[in-house]
């Protein structure tokens, strides 16, 4: 027998989804630090495509939704930016 979670689950779901919010707005914030030749130079997207789509994930993020699935693509879209973009783009400023 799975013993059930009780009152704790939906403290556990807002504070995932609280995590992942601050997350995108962190995301979004930090995308508008960098100049678009910064972008150019790392190789990457540019900046108004990547501001586009990290402003869209903080609005559907805080505009519940029926589709989760656009909701967790919008999460992929914030982590790669913190995992590839923002990485490569400090490296610039560094030099």
């Amino acid at each position: 027998m799975i013993p059930t979670i009780g009152p704790v689950e939906p403290w556990v779901d807002v504070t995932v989804w609280f995590v992942l919010l601050v997350v995108k707005i962190f995301a979004f914030s930090n995308s508008l630090l960098y100049p678009g030749e910064a972008y150019d130079a790392a190789g990457k997207l540019n900046k108004t495509t990547w501001c586009l789509l990290l402003g869209v994930a903080v609005v559907l993020a805080v505009i519940p939704i029926p589709l989760a699935i656009v909701n967790l693509a919008m999460t992929v879209v914030a982590l790669v930016y913190l995992a590839d973009v923002r990485p490569a783009l400090a490296g610039l400023r560094r030099r």
